[in-house]
């Protein structure tokens, strides 16, 4: 009842309409990729999947925002369905992607961020290179590139309570795969199909 109850806070507020464009909202393995500008994009792309799909998707969130608190971190872990994330792991080059790859294992799906932190432009930066990891261990996993609008002037970085301006979340065709495709052209391709959604680049 905690999850219905803050999907409709959610769309109440901030909208949240889904849009599909390129793909369909399937029972499938995927990775859905997106911007990340604002502590409200996991809930808004959580909110956006149908009820069907978010008991097998689990949102990556940071440990050092989610984990903080009894209430947040039991929104972030039990009722999101997240995976909390030690932004900070130290060890070897991909350490910190083990509880992604579990996840994986398992046979469910991912929403990562792959900028890795919060951006304040309305296109997003430079991808890190866990995206690209994952997409080379796990090729059978749709990748599914992903556009938050406006989630950064609905929830302000300093502001605790969001403010009722319309988001959006947009769905785009899955991202094909390359054979030995360099790791710094994939990523900068993701980066390209998820600043193609934004809506002036949507024409």
């Amino acid at each position: 009842m905690i999850d219905l109850a803050l999907i409709g806070l959610t769309r109440f507020i901030v909208g949240g309409q889904a849009r599909w464009t390129g793909s369909l909202p399937e029972m499938r393995q995927r990775i859905y990729f997106a911007n990340h500008s604002s502590h409200l994009d996991t809930l808004l792309i959580w909110s956006a999947l149908p009820r069907g799909l978010r008991p097998s998707t689990h949102p990556i969130a940071a440990a050092d925002y989610w984990g903080k608190g009894i209430v947040r971190r039991h929104i972030g872990v039990k009722v999101l369905n997240g995976v909390l994330i030690e932004r900070s792991t130290q060890g070897p080059p991909g350490a910190a992607l083990a509880p992604l790859r579990n996840v994986l294992s398992e046979g469910e799906s991912l929403i990562l961020f792959p900028e890795g932190s919060r951006g304040s432009e309305r296109l997003p930066g430079p991808f890190k290179s866990g995206l690209y990891w994952l997409s080379q261990e796990f090729p059978d996993v749709q990748l599914v590139p992903t556009y938050l609008d406006n989630p950064s002037r609905a929830f302000p970085k300093g502001t605790f309570l969001p403010v009722p301006i319309s988001c959006t979340v947009r769905f785009g065709p899955p991202l094909v795969r390359h054979a030995g495709e360099e790791k710094d052209a994939f990523l900068e391709r993701a980066r390209a199909a998820v600043s193609a959604l934004a809506p002036d680049s949507l024409g």
